[in-house]
């Protein structure tokens, strides 16, 4: 067979579009697969530390929230570990809301992190957002209020995100809950990087 000369092109990309949540959310996507949605608890029973909740939304660029976003969460343990033989397994996935665009999920505070060179990284969550109209996972990170002396020595809040937009990196406390808004585009943007 042989076959034309004519260039062919490149296939469009591909944002998350609908079927996200059924691979991902089966559960919320109306599929009885599990009998609940896989990443959804973060610490178990005997998982040691301090219990949060952590609530928000993600906003596109004209304010609006986005009731169809997945939100990966990867964390250390409360003594800044890896996961341990307690429950907790450092992982999570939960989505925004169909009807309010809001998530939550709940889990333990972590601790500081070592880093290379001996440094240490503030208390964190690593956050990764995927939905319709995200042709490439975003990344970013949620610090805690309370830990303001961590965040100076912190490797990438000080050396990587400018002092004027590290609010967009820190939860406001709401009693035991973290309140964590995600911004996509505009004024309030929130930062994001390319790891």
């Amino acid at each position: 067979m042989t076959l034309p000369d004519t260039p062919r092109q490149e296939t469009a990309s591909q944002t998350a579009g609908p079927y996200v949540h059924i691979g991902l959310m089966p559960v919320m996507a109306g599929l009885s697969i599990y009998p609940q949605e896989v990443g959804r608890a973060l610490a178990g029973p005997d998982t040691q530390g301090e219990r949060i909740e952590v609530q928000g939304s993600i906003f596109d660029g004209a304010g609006e929230a986005i009731k169809d976003a997945i939100i990966e969460v990867w964390q250390a343990d409360a003594e800044g570990g890896l996961a341990g033989n307690d429950g907790f397994t450092g992982w999570g996935r939960v989505a925004t809301d169909f009807d309010t665009g809001v998530f939550s999920f709940e889990t333990i505070k972590p601790g500081c992190v070592a880093a290379q060179g001996g440094r240490v990284m503030a208390p964190h969550l690593t956050l990764w957002i995927v939905a319709r109209g995200i042709n490439i996972g975003l990344n970013t990170r949620m610090y805690f209020p309370q830990d303001s002396q961590a965040h100076d020595i912190d490797p990438v809040l000080s050396g990587y995100v400018p002092q004027d937009r590290r609010d967009t990196l820190i939860a406001r406390r709401e009693g035991d809950s973290y309140h964590f808004d995600i911004h996509l585009q505009g004024a309030r943007e929130t930062v994001f990087f390319g790891f």
